[in-house]
């Protein structure tokens, strides 16, 4: 079991019973609630450290026996010997994975947003093509998708795309689809049958429920203005729209619907996420600065992917992938299979920088 310190091991046991302890005794609302969520998160991998960590006790005693005068006892020993270190290979993998650095938002749910780039028509088109792949996605893996807001391209697609997916972990399978997409293909009103390239830009982030922003009220400027609508008597008669204003940063955040009410929530909401982009982006540069191998920091300026549909080919460029089966993947019923690779890649650094650390 070198490969895991037993003092890592031995500290996961501790914290889970630490936890579980306090749990007792515990009574302020938020210290349960807190309590509650750590012990979720904590048990699954106190009882398979536990699992692991009898096994090992378990070998040991049949390394033992085997090593014993009676022979009889020795060969099954041997035998045991044998189902054990196979159990054990696999009982320190799943333990490795359980231990590695976790993002705290990988369980959030998330605001999906796709806006057409470089292209025109066929960016927007591009854009459509990317919502669908991913709602499917979504409708696969049992999680609910709203749109939130979406700008039409002039001849399908979407200019922008603002979507909520809700489910279990998210978040954390879907933020490596944050950068900008790229697609080759001839488009429908190309008479020569060239090869274009157009560009669009996915944004991956936690939902507003999920994000902990302080935003202090001397800090934003909240303007109420008249929404704009498709006609009908009461269009532009009262000022319901809402736009704030970020003082700090500049960043601004606006919403249009009806409701003043409705509006202002929204554009908190929004403003929320934006300064949250903000604060990631800022900590994935440092993060980037110290490791330059990394998969990728999601920043939506950084070339992700190539959909090349003349070779029916799927490039991820981040870990070098390339799929020959485009044709599934942007209908998003494949789309697993790069989610999976990315986070295959991301655990193997991670255990990588683990054990250099434990060494």
């Amino acid at each position: 079991m070198a490969s895991i310190p037993q003092s890592r091991l031995e500290q996961v046991v501790d914290r889970f019973e630490e936890v579980e302890a306090r749990m007792g005794a515990a009574t302020e609302t938020d210290e349960i609630i807190a309590l509650s969520k750590e012990h979720a998160e904590l048990k699954p991998v106190a009882e398979k450290v536990r699992e692991l960590m009898s096994t090992v006790e378990g070998l040991a005693e049949a390394e033992a026996m085997a090593a014993g005068d009676d022979p009889d006892m020795a060969e099954l020993a041997r035998e045991e010997i044998a189902d054990l270190k196979e159990a054990l290979l696999g009982l320190e993998q799943e333990v490795q994975l359980l231990l590695l650095p976790k993002d705290a938002d990988d369980k959030a749910d998330i605001v999906l947003e796709i806006r057409a780039g470089t292209g025109g028509d066929e960016a927007a088109l591009f854009a459509g093509d990317l919502y669908r792949m991913y709602t499917r996605h979504a409708q696969l893996q049992g999680w609910k998708v709203d749109i939130a807001s979406v700008s039409e391209g002039d001849v399908g697609g979407y200019k922008e795309v603002v979507a909520n997916i809700s489910g279990d972990g998210v978040f954390g399978q879907m933020k490596w689809e944050s950068g900008v997409h790229r697609v080759q293909r001839v488009p429908a009103t190309e008479t020569q049958g060239r090869v274009h390239t157009s560009a669009a830009t996915v944004a991956v982030l936690p939902a507003p429920e999920n994000i902990e922003i302080d935003i202090r009220n001397e800090d934003i400027r909240i303007d109420t203005m008249r929404s704009s609508g498709a006609g009908g008597q009461h269009v532009n008669t009262t000022d319901s729209a809402v736009r704030i204003t970020h003082l700090p940063t500049g960043i601004v955040a606006t919403s249009s619907e009806k409701s003043q009410h409705v509006n202002r929530e929204k554009a908190m909401d929004m403003l929320k996420i934006r300064l949250y982009e903000r604060e990631r982006e800022e900590k994935d540069a440092a993060r980037a600065e110290a490791r330059a191998e990394q998969i990728g920091s999601g920043d939506r300026s950084q070339k992700v992917r190539t959909y090349n549909y003349p070779e029916n080919r799927v490039t991820d460029h981040r870990i070098g992938l390339t799929l020959y089966s485009l044709d599934k993947i942007i209908a998003g019923d494949k789309l697993d299979e790069v989610v999976t690779a990315l986070l295959t890649e991301d655990q193997a650094r991670k255990l990588a920088a683990m054990e250099q650390e434990d060494a």
